[in-house]
């Protein structure tokens, strides 16, 4: 039997992370409590900065993996105390083509009756990165990553993106004498999301830190050991450690395929209009890394989209017309690359491509990861 959270108008975010946080704290602010309520549902009961576990997971510098560092609680989530929060994990939502409420089937085993749905549940992410939900298990399971890492001569990385760059920098940052590989599947580190020149940048600022590059090289999944791997060219490569830094394994969306298959693209992501609502659903938002669209999964993306959700949310519920629902648009890619703690570099996709240097980027990230800024966004300090 369903049941609503009470007999007002339930606005549910399922998702905790930084687009769930940037959409329930401003909405908690700008809704009225007397006629709506606001929840939303998370199976942690805090939020991990994932620009900050890289650097969690080699080290125990700056004692990120606590309440106080990298992993956030939401005590604070919404403006005087105006949602709820339930942790928990959706395993089903159930709403017809053309209905305007819908259910959602918990873990739990309780349905929650929802009148606006937001979907915000991001990216699965692989070891090093598949952090537990309690935050004892999650430490246990940094303090094993710090272990491995500490033990081993050497590394390898296959994958040359954003995580096997940045991973590459915290290690050297720790142990500077030791051996770092990155092995990358296409002619230059990143994608070509980021011109040449910017890629080219990256790699001359890793091999002067003593990273070895082995670019243009395929790797299998089969080929990958924990010692080794050979690559499709035939090449053999070795280390104490090999860590696969390809990215996250996928958005976590398996429990949308109840709504309707046709409503996630094969790789799992959301499709959606404009406005950030599901196709035929115009109850349903969706937001952050599981929206199917054509650019970088990134905080700064999701930020935005929570923007754009925040107004039409609002539109919505407060019966406003269709002409004022905001459309999102991407804007130009950046990205704040680290190298450690005292080094990185920026792309800015304006003009030809503005590329700024380690100390800014030091400034901007390196330094603290973004720690102080996310926290604020949780209402913490």
């Amino acid at each position: 039997m369903s049941k609503k959270i009470d007999n007002k108008k339930s606005i549910v975010i399922v998702g905790a992370g930084t687009a769930g946080v940037n959409l329930a704290r401003p909405l908690s602010a700008k809704l009225d409590a007397t006629k709506y309520s606001l929840t939303v549902i998370d199976p942690r009961p805090f939020r991990v900065l994932l620009p900050a576990t890289l650097r969690m997971v080699v080290s125990a510098q700056d004692d990120l993996a606590t309440t106080d560092g990298a992993l956030v609680p939401h005590d604070k989530l919404f403006h005087n105390g105006d949602g709820t929060f339930i942790q928990d994990s959706v395993q089903k939502v159930t709403q017809a083509p053309g209905e305007n409420v819908g259910t959602l089937t918990l873990g739990s085993g309780e349905v929650l009756e929802y009148d606006v749905l937001v979907l915000a549940t991001g990216l699965a992410w692989a070891h090093p990165l598949a952090f537990p939900d309690t935050v004892e298990e999650l430490q246990a399971y940094v303090e094993a990553r710090r272990a491995e890492f500490a033990a081993a001569d050497s590394y390898l990385l296959v994958g040359g993106g954003a995580i096997g760059c940045e991973l590459a920098g915290e290690l050297k940052d720790i142990w500077p004498t030791k051996d770092v590989t990155i092995v990358h599947s296409s002619p230059l580190l990143l994608n070509d999301t980021y011109n040449t020149r910017y890629r080219k940048r990256v790699a001359r600022d890793l091999v002067r830190r003593g990273v070895q590059l082995h670019l243009n090289e395929l790797a299998s999944p089969e080929s990958i050991s924990k010692t080794g791997i050979t690559t499709q060219s035939g090449l053999q490569l070795s280390a104490g450690l090999v860590v696969k830094t390809t990215g996250a394994a996928g958005p976590n969306t398996a429990f949308l395929h109840s709504l309707g298959a046709d409503l996630l693209t094969p790789a799992g992501f959301v499709k959606v209009t404009p406005t950030l609502q599901l196709p035929g659903f115009p109850n349903i938002f969706a937001a952050g890394d599981i929206v199917e669209w054509a650019e970088q999964k990134q905080s700064i993306k999701a930020q935005k989209h929570a923007a754009v959700v925040l107004q039409n949310v609002l539109a919505l519920v407060n019966g406003s017309s269709r002409r004022r629902r905001k459309e999102y648009r991407t804007g130009f890619e950046m990205i704040v690359l680290t190298n450690g703690k005292r080094a990185g570099s920026m792309f800015v996709g304006v003009l030809w491509g503005i590329i700024l240097g380690g100390w800014i980027t030091a400034l901007v990230k390196s330094k603290e990861l973004l720690v102080s800024r996310f926290r604020h966004e949780s209402g913490l300090r």
